[in-house]
């Protein structure tokens, strides 16, 4: 699974602001919808829907929101990088910062959860998180992204 494969140059905002942690997950729904083709109410909606079994925020100002979307027909993420971080509910208390939201058709439920697997694991990488903080545009953090997630050679 390459991170690349899920995340377009279109799908990633470097710079925005949203003071609460509903107003990201809207500006997340927004450019998913966008860069999807799909209704930002309803992908919305279904975020909302997934945060309200428990918070994505996995810690270190990072959330990794998730949802199953009818109309996709593979698997996409969005990336957004919050001017100032927001309270997340997330698992160590910190306010979140990096959001890296996986979308995926109905049915694509071992690659969905293979997909948040790999995710997580690459912003585990406390020099990828400052990287991406620090990255000027689209560009540079796609290509953050992807160089970091390729696998390494033994």
């Amino acid at each position: 699974m390459n991170i690349g494969d899920l995340l377009e140059r279109g799908a990633i905002a470097p710079r925005v602001t949203a003071p609460t942690k509903r107003q990201a997950l809207r500006v997340v729904a927004e450019l998913a919808a966008r860069a999807f083709g799909l209704k930002a109410a309803e992908v919305l909606e279904a975020l909302l829907e997934r945060e309200s079994l428990g918070s994505t925020g996995v810690g270190y100002g990072v959330a990794v929101p998730h949802a199953r979307l009818p109309g996709l027909l593979q698997l996409r993420g969005v990336f957004v990088r919050l001017e100032q971080p927001v309270a997340f509910d997330a698992v160590d208390d910190r306010p979140v910062d990096l959001i890296f939201a996986l979308f995926a058709p109905p049915e694509a439920s071992g690659e969905h959860l293979r997909a948040l697997a790999r995710v997580s694991r690459v912003l585990r990488q406390s020099d990828l998180r400052e990287q991406l903080r620090q990255a000027h545009g689209a560009d540079a953090v796609h290509a953050l992204l992807v160089q970091e997630a390729r696998p390494s050679a033994a």
